[in-house]
């Protein structure tokens, strides 16, 4: 892919940019520990059928745009950016894809920004309202985010993953996964941190999101070890549009990767219903 920086006050992201220039607009949002490399293979499925995809390495992924301290990620600053670099390409708005936090990123902006979404198609994580509402109520789920507490433990989190030459961020990816370019990525100075702190500066406020009128799919794989069947049901509950859930049976949490000509074709059917 193409990549381009795109400067938001004085950050500068790297964006891989695909696909003709005319055509509609996709922005792809990835999730941790990983980059924009995990649409490598949805991409030129998208762009075959005359799309434009844009994917962005986000906060603290960019080394250009990795702000130290934790409150520099509170997600009011994690989806201004995406609002930011969809008005730095010209546009008013554009459809919206995102994986693991990139999905949480983008429910928060379709739920709060809903001018700047055309649709949403959210991969692996749930609406947060509905992921909230599992993690207090459903025991598999709390079992299921243990890991959390310790990406939100500073320094410790940092030693343990990226001990025994990063053995531990490694053991996280699936084998379809270009885990070599995450940990040599991750293992810059200050990349692992502010990647974490995405976890450091989480709050309540993801799981008080109001439902989002946006057209709709939620793609959930049953063998995601992160996230539950209960929060998953529970999605369609916040969403007052056109929604359909598609579950993946023995795929695992990382879809773009492991299941890309399924996810696209789930994309291609929302962006050109």
């Amino acid at each position: 892919m193409t990549t381009t920086t795109v400067s938001v006050d004085d950050l500068d992201f790297d964006v891989a940019v695909e696909g003709p220039a005319e055509g509609i607009p996709v922005v792809l949002l990835h999730g941790f520990p990983q980059t924009s490399d995990c649409w490598d293979r949805v991409v030129p499925q998208l762009t075959a059928a005359g799309l434009r995809t844009i994917a962005p390495n986000q906060r603290g992924y960019s080394p250009g745009a990795r702000p130290t301290g934790v409150d520099a990620y509170e997600s009011s600053k994690l989806v201004g950016d995406v609002q930011s670099i969809i008005r730095a390409f010209g546009l008013e708005s554009a459809h919206i894809v995102g994986h693991d936090w990139g999905a949480a990123v983008s429910w928060q902006l379709a739920g709060l920004h809903p001018e700047y979404v055309r649709s949403l198609t959210a991969v692996s994580v749930p609406h947060t309202a509905a992921f909230g509402w599992a993690l207090r109520e459903d025991p598999d789920q709390r079992e299921r985010s243990t890991y959390m507490s310790l990406l939100r433990q500073e320094d410790k989190a940092e030693r343990v993953l990226l001990e025994d030459n990063a053995a531990r961020l490694r053991a996280m990816f699936s084998e379809h996964s270009p885990d070599e370019r995450y940990v040599e990525h991750l293992s810059a100075p200050g990349a692992l941190t502010a990647a974490l702190n995405w976890y450091r500066a989480m709050t309540n406020e993801f799981g008080e999101l109001p439902e989002v009128r946006i057209p709709t799919t939620y793609v959930w794989s049953n063998g995601d070890t992160a996230i539950g069947r209960a929060g998953a049901e529970r999605c369609g509950e916040f969403v007052d549009a056109d929604y359909s859930f598609v579950e993946l049976d023995g795929v695992s949490h990382w879809i773009p990767e492991e299941a890309p000509e399924r996810l696209a074709a789930e994309i291609l059917s929302r962006v050109s219903p």
